[in-house]
């Protein structure tokens, strides 16, 4: 069911049979939408019309001992900080003690440079019976893959294509290079209006190399601004070279057409990094029981 259907008929009414004992985790993902401040007051009523609300919601009634929420980095900075701050609000005020933190996919067991703000809820009557109790986001695990380390003996699945005038612009730039790499004359044609506009711009015509890891994947693996050529060949990755930068098992099926697994995909929490999350939250709900 649709979330905004479930929260406002109540889950119970959506349940076989009704749930017995408490809930251990509430998880989700929703869109960073900034709130419209109509009443001014920071709390959830500012939050309704966004995906948020309905999150927010399903946790005040629910009421399940811990909560995890996750969002792109730039919820960070978002609307200067006031939807990040309005969601903390709303999550005290539904009764927890909450923590986040910015974390890194590559320190993780994934080869890739993906950043994701995780925010992480315990119930405060339960921290209040338990003085030891203390949530810990899982510590990095030491290490840094590149590609090389995860595109080895990739089974063969579908992909993208380049059109042959852009293959033919992206065959002359080198593995860890960009536009800046091409010769003058064919980076104006290449870039357009967006050469005199400044910046780095350094996802245009991006060609990664075997020893770093992949920039964040997108849900399109072949958009202009976020280039993600493959190293060696002058192609995009394929669906199962994607799944490997993001940490799927080979097994995981995508049932889809391929542009559907490429935005399943590039909008996925990286797998080894949900499990290192996973595990950490396991840890304090041991510690609850």
């Amino acid at each position: 069911e649709d979330i905004v259907t479930l929260t406002e008929k109540g889950i119970e009414h959506f349940m076989e049979t009704p749930p017995v004992g408490e809930l251990d985790l509430l998880s989700g993902g929703y869109p960073c939408q900034a709130f419209s401040y109509a009443g001014n007051k920071g709390g959830l009523q500012d939050a309704r019309g966004t995906l948020f609300y309905y999150f927010a919601k399903l946790l005040h009634d629910l009421q399940p001992k811990m909560f995890l929420a996750e969002n792109v980095r730039g919820l960070v900075n978002h609307d200067g900080g006031k939807t990040l701050k309005v969601m903390l609000d709303v999550f005290s005020d539904a009764g927890y003690e909450v923590k986040w933190q910015i974390l890194k996919a590559i320190d993780y067991d994934v080869a890739q440079k993906r950043e994701r703000i995780v925010i992480v809820g315990v119930r405060k009557d339960l921290f209040r019976k338990n003085e030891k109790l203390n949530y810990l986001f899982p510590k990095p695990f030491g290490y840094t893959l590149t590609l090389k380390d995860v595109l080895k003996d990739v089974p063969q699945s579908d992909g993208a294509k380049y059109p042959e005038s852009k293959r033919k612009v992206l065959e002359l730039v080198p593995p860890g290079g960009y536009w800046r790499d091409l010769p003058d004359d064919i980076a104006k044609d290449y870039m357009g209006k967006s050469y005199y506009s400044g910046g780095g711009r350094t996802g245009m015509a991006r060609r990664l190399s075997w020893d770093e890891p992949s920039l964040t994947l997108t849900c399109s693996p072949a958009q202009k601004q976020t280039e993600r050529c493959h190293p060696e060949e002058t192609r995009p990755f394929t669906v199962r070279e994607y799944a490997r930068i993001q940490s799927f098992p080979d097994e995981w099926k995508f049932d889809c057409s391929t542009s559907q697994a490429y935005k399943q995909i590039g909008n996925a929490v990286p797998v080894n990094m949900a499990k290192a999350i996973g595990l950490s939250i396991i840890n304090t709900l041991n510690k609850l029981n």
